[in-house]
């Protein structure tokens, strides 16, 4: 009951401080931090986890079924490039990173894992309320937001695979990694079988569900996560299942999966302010880092821009507007902290760094998007509404 009155009270007071931009994943986080440091300790709420993870899980699956959709229609070289830069541009900071924070290899990997993510969906939900999600602009980022998380999750992958207490000390763990990949293989000649044997599978909620959930757990069981087990999950949706362009089922199957983000998502940032420790939020130490890696990440996003090319340009792609949409880090920063947090791979400290650097490069990516998107044009919603989408 708590947590829904949190997440109630975070969509209200977001919409009356819209005039200040100030996004309702900050609120939610602030009042979780509140909660969790007087009168709900995230241990009293762990029974919950399951619940609040499922509007994460919900959304990576909507993520992998529109894997192969959007690419059709964006541009996909400028996509790929753009893709490319992101995932490379953060490997810059590795020895900086590592030598001068004196992490070890793993969680070095993890921060760039973070700092590689991209919190495209309150993007995507701004320039659509925006009416700028139909332009070459917004089209180049939904191709990109489709694939931008995936080196990123590869990077979790390994930190957490490597990095966590236990992760690759025995032999049996060891080949959890090689099975899950190996089973994500076989499922793509399966079930190109099954389409041809069997025909388009027409699932209902149930065997929706129960897709999303077997491949998050299994994910999650042989170490590739539960988020590209999800994922995972939508791909193999979009491959056995066939939606056309009007299919009344089709609306009404993310109409459903929509509800699951809405309702679950601010639930789910209020468990990751639950975890955020007073006594971490009041050391310099934690702020210096969030700082810095604060001005790693906008540089990081900021040098997507080479990504686009003067052909690119020529046929209305403005440069800004992909570099500010990819600024924020938004949800899967946050998973990506929690999650390492959860195996022991980071400190309370240094969650609480990169809680503040997602909440940070949110905020900043929405300002900076939200005033491009006004000088060419395009009048954006408040940053406020956008963030309620997660």
């Amino acid at each position: 009951m708590l947590l829904l009155l949190g997440a109630l009270l975070a969509s209200l007071t977001a919409r009356s401080l819209s005039r200040w931009a100030i996004p309702a994943i900050v609120l939610e986080l602030l009042i979780g931090a509140v909660l969790g440091n007087t009168i709900l300790p995230f241990e009293r709420i762990q029974p919950l986890a399951g619940l609040t993870e499922l509007g994460v899980l919900s959304l990576f699956f909507q993520v992998g079924l529109e894997v192969s959709g959007d690419l059709r229609h964006s541009r996909p070289r400028a996509v790929l490039r753009t893709v490319l830069v992101s995932a490379l541009t953060p490997l810059l900071a590795w020895w900086p990173l590592q030598q001068q924070l004196g992490l070890t290899t793993s969680t070095t990997v993890l921060v760039l894992a973070v700092l590689s993510a991209t919190g495209t969906g309150v993007t995507l939900r701004t320039l659509a309320d925006a009416g700028a999600l139909n332009s070459p602009s917004g089209r180049l980022l939904v191709g990109v937001s489709v694939l931008d998380d995936l080196p990123a999750i590869g990077l979790l992958t390994l930190s957490l695979a490597f990095g966590a207490p236990g992760g690759a000390a025995s032999p049996v763990a060891g080949l959890r990694l090689p099975l899950g990949l190996a089973l994500v293989l076989l499922s793509l000649p399966l079930s190109r079988w099954w389409r041809q044997t069997q025909g388009p599978w027409q699932p209902g909620v149930l065997g929706v569900l129960l897709l999303l959930i077997g491949c998050s757990w299994i994910g999650e069981t042989t170490q590739l996560t539960s988020l590209l087990g999800a994922l995972w999950g939508g791909v193999l949706l979009n491959r056995l299942a066939t939606f056309g362009a009007q299919d009344p089922a089709e609306r009404q199957l993310r109409e459903q999966l929509r509800l699951l983000t809405d309702v679950f998502l601010p639930i789910y940032f209020i468990s990751v302010g639950l975890r955020l420790n007073g006594a971490s939020l009041l050391q310099p130490h934690a702020w210096g880092l969030a700082l810095l890696l604060t001005v790693v990440g906008v540089i990081c996003k900021l040098l997507c821009g080479f990504g686009i090319g003067a052909a690119d340009r020529a046929a209305g792609v403005d440069r800004q507007v992909v570099m500010f949409g990819l600024i924020p880090r938004g949800l899967p920063g946050l998973v990506f902290a929690s999650m390492a947090l959860d195996t022991g791979l980071i400190s309370p400290t240094l969650f609480s760094s990169l809680v503040l650097m997602v909440t940070a490069t949110t905020v900043v990516g929405l300002l900076l998007l939200s005033r491009r998107l006004q000088q060419i044009g395009l009048p954006g919603i408040s940053e406020a509404e956008a963030g309620q989408q997660g």
